[in-house]
């Protein structure tokens, strides 16, 4: 018999239980979920409420989605303020509304966690009958795998967009190998971008979780305010989750730090999980010609090539990351309406949606930085 719980922390999960269900990947396991409940970075204030659904069979967890009560869509990366303007017009509230996801993480990961296919069908369904027990608008799951669509039936409405990725097609060892297959404007490009930060001084450090003193986390952090506040956005990162992850993920916390001197001048925050370097964050206190593209994109490249990693996934958005390797790649959500009338408006208006972005990745890919298998 399969019990449903609706659980307010993650911690009310043993870790071990809760991680035996995904693969490895980092912004759903236990210790970065738990950390970001711990140290301040989810608040009610904010949108997000912890509203993680559980199955057990007895003491055994078989199934957990990390679901968040949201009052807004803060910090989701897949938009749906028309959906909210076209329920507000209709004289209905969208918010609240659950989601499924990795808070502040456009990352494609698992996240109906299971121990099997029927265990993640009936989390789908479990999905659901919250959101209408609740009366709220609607369930969303944002940037599942591939491997979890077959859990949605024909009731949960698709949505792709694109993202930027780079992966070693399993013949690069070298920064030369990965130059050597792009065309010659490409190549040159950014051995000119990487030859003024090396003509600056500027020197880098790559540093694991366990590698990085208490005041490399604190200079990260340092630059990661200092980001937020050129573009007017609320931190919601605490320095005290940093110094969680660098304990509780020693190996997965990546730290890409740029010294001029002694003094550090630009940061990035990267996760590794399995196979996978992750780009989160980055800042900077000074302005030289090419810091950005050395420091949150070719050494995160090198540091893969180096370490035998085959994918980095440097963020969403950003045309610019195409001519550096990365390739538009799909990432893909899923949605629950629980009005039939609207979830069949917005199944025509997703179809145009997605038919707009198929046309949008294909241009891109035409503009490709590596060389054609015919040339």
């Amino acid at each position: 018999m399969t019990t449903l719980r609706v659980l307010a922390r993650v911690d009310a999960v043993p870790a071990l239980q809760w991680d035996v269900l995904h693969d490895g990947n980092p912004f759903v396991s236990h210790a970065f979920l738990s950390g970001l409940e711990q140290h301040g970075c989810l608040r009610a204030e904010w949108g997000w409420t912890p509203h993680h659904l559980t199955l057990w069979e007895g003491d055994a967890l078989v199934a957990a989605a990390p679901a968040y009560r949201k009052t807004n869509s803060h910090g989701e990366f897949v938009f749906d303020h028309a959906w909210a303007h076209a329920y507000a017009r209709y004289g209905q509230d969208y918010f609240p509304k659950l989601l499924v996801a990795s808070p502040y993480s456009p990352v494609t990961g698992p996240r109906l966690l299971a121990r099997d296919a029927g265990a993640r069908v009936a989390l789908r369904i479990a999905l659901e009958r919250v959101t209408a027990d609740a009366g709220w608008s609607s369930a969303h799951v944002n940037f599942h795998t591939g491997a979890e669509a077959e859990a949605f039936d024909g009731d949960w409405l698709p949505r792709i967009d694109v993202q930027y990725h780079w992966r070693n097609p399993g013949d690069w060892s070298t920064f030369d190998d990965y130059l050597g297959a792009m065309d010659h404007k490409h190549r040159k490009n950014i051995r000119q971008e990487r030859a003024k930060i090396a003509r600056s001084g500027v020197t880098f450090r790559v540093l694991h979780g366990d590698e990085a003193s208490d005041d490399d986390l604190a200079t990260m952090f340092r630059f990661y305010l200092q980001t937020f506040a050129e573009y007017g956005n609320s931190p919601a990162l605490t320095l005290d989750f940093l110094r969680h992850l660098a304990g509780t993920m020693p190996r997965q916390l990546v730290l890409v730090l740029a010294d001029l001197g002694d003094v550090p001048v630009a940061g990035a925050l990267c996760l590794r999980g399995g196979d996978t370097l992750y780009g989160r964050y980055w800042g900077a206190v000074a302005a030289l010609p090419g810091l950005h593209f050395e420091t949150c994109y070719y050494q995160g490249i090198a540091y893969c090539l180096r370490e035998g990693v085959r994918h980095f996934e440097p963020g969403a958005q950003g045309e610019h990351k195409l001519a550096r390797g990365f390739l538009p790649t799909f990432v893909h959500s899923r949605h629950w309406i629980a009005d039939p009338a609207f979830r069949g408006a917005l199944r025509d208006w997703r179809a145009r949606e997605a038919a707009s972005i198929r046309s949008y990745a294909a241009t891109l890919a035409a503009s490709s930085p590596f060389k054609s298998a015919a040339s």
